[in-house]
């Protein structure tokens, strides 16, 4: 008995199944199939071609090129190096135009250094001492400023000292100004050049005003609605279009991201391909002190006295990163593509013919009846004819020939 059945079942596999059309005059699964006919095709139309533009060929490897140039002064007055102007070359690092650079805007200044015997600074974990063996001669300070020579340099006996080092004294000073020494730098201003070419279509663009007038970007500045073929920004402005103060950021540092995107339709005229700029903070601003943070570095310029000795001045700087980074993507009518969507769609609508099938079959009061009329079972007989099985579909067809025989001209 079990043989016969898993005989059956192994035969089964072999069987084929062909479509039955059954017109099921049914008002609430017919107006639900058109509902979702309805919906499908909205969806084909306003979602994939007119949103997605399912239609275009893409292309998002855009090809770019960035130059940045900044222009501005700003008059410094310290009580160590006095009166001092400082220009594009001394702010900007590095001075070349890449996209990622960094302005100065805040520093502690540190003269006058040479290489000699001083004490530690006493906020170096590692350069704190209470005799002359906690500083092993020629061993380094961990995060110091130079290389222990064996002594313990303290006030008296019973306090704790410092480790005498051999580097650049005097050693570097701490005192951060609290208003930034080039606050003036927020009214600099920022020239982006960028050129972007989609290598597909062969499509290239530049987001300055192709213009044979030399004295354009003298006097334009940027303004998203009159003003987007001039890429010369206010650095005060970047700041604030990111949402943040640019004096306070200038105190501490910190990191701003100009991404620019271009989304080319290019079955549309050249013109209508532009840029689109938008600024945001890419460090973390916390509400509260952090040792995260704010952004700095360290830089030295070195010079020669009149006895030929080394010397040099020792910079902290506070400032501001910016990361210009660029984004595309171009499209463009294609024949391939919108074969494809076409006949996803079409898919879609035997799905719609399934869910509906289901609900016929499956949810409705008559669900047994419409099965019965949906699904028939065939097999060939040894007769070579076809034979249909089940007692009730020999039922059905009985009760069939009964009715045309009633409705006969002879009775």
């Amino acid at each position: 008995m079990a043989e016969s059945r898993w005989t059956g079942i192994f035969l089964s596999a072999f069987n084929y199944k062909t479509e039955k059309y059954v017109i099921a005059q049914n008002k609430r699964v017919g107006v639900l199939y058109r509902v979702v006919q309805l919906a499908i095709i909205g969806y084909i139309i306003g979602w994939v071609f007119v949103t997605k533009k399912g239609y275009q060929e893409t292309e998002e490897s855009v090809q770019s090129s960035v130059i940045t140039k900044l222009k501005g002064v700003s008059l410094i007055n310290t009580t160590d190096a006095g009166l001092n102007l400082w220009g594009p070359e001394d702010y900007v690092i590095p001075p070349q135009g890449e996209r990622v650079f960094f302005i100065i805007t805040n520093f502690i200044q540190t003269p006058n250094q040479k290489l000699g015997y001083c004490a530690e600074s006493s906020r170096v974990p590692d350069g704190r001492c209470r005799e002359n063996a906690d500083c092993p001669q020629g061993e380094t300070v961990i995060a110091g400023h130079g290389a222990k020579t064996g002594r313990c340099l303290r006030k008296d006996k019973n306090s704790t000292g410092t480790c005498e080092i051999y580097g650049w004294c005097p050693i570097e000073r701490n005192h951060r100004p609290v208003e930034p020494l080039l606050g003036k730098a927020e009214n600099f201003t920022l020239y982006i050049k960028n050129f972007i070419r989609f290598p597909k279509f062969g499509f290239s663009k530049s987001n300055v005003l192709d213009t044979a007038d030399d004295t354009y970007l003298k006097k334009c500045s940027y303004d998203q609605n009159h003003q987007r073929y001039c890429p010369i920004f206010r650095l005060g402005d970047l700041v604030s279009w990111a949402g943040h103060d640019f004096k306070d950021m200038a105190s501490m540092g910190g990191s701003i991201g100009v991404l620019i995107e271009w989304n080319c339709d290019l079955d549309q005229d050249y013109s209508k391909c532009n840029p689109r700029y938008s600024f945001t903070r890419l460090d973390v601003k916390s509400s509260t002190s952090s040792i995260t943070q704010g952004f700095n570095f360290r830089y030295a310029r070195y010079y020669l006295n009149e006895a030929g000795q080394s010397y040099r001045t020792l910079y902290k700087v506070y400032g501001i990163r910016f990361d210009i980074m660029v984004h595309g993507k171009a499209g463009k009518f294609s024949i391939i593509p919108t074969i494809i969507n076409i006949a996803s769609g079409l898919a879609l609508m035997g799905a719609g013919v399934f869910f509906c099938d289901l609900v016929l079959l499956y949810t409705m009061k008559k669900s047994t009846f419409y099965r019965e009329r949906k699904f028939e079972s065939v097999k060939k007989t040894n007769g070579g004819g076809n034979n249909i099985s089940g007692d009730r579909e020999q039922k059905n067809r009985i009760l069939e020939r009964r009715q045309l025989t009633d409705l006969s001209p002879e009775t």
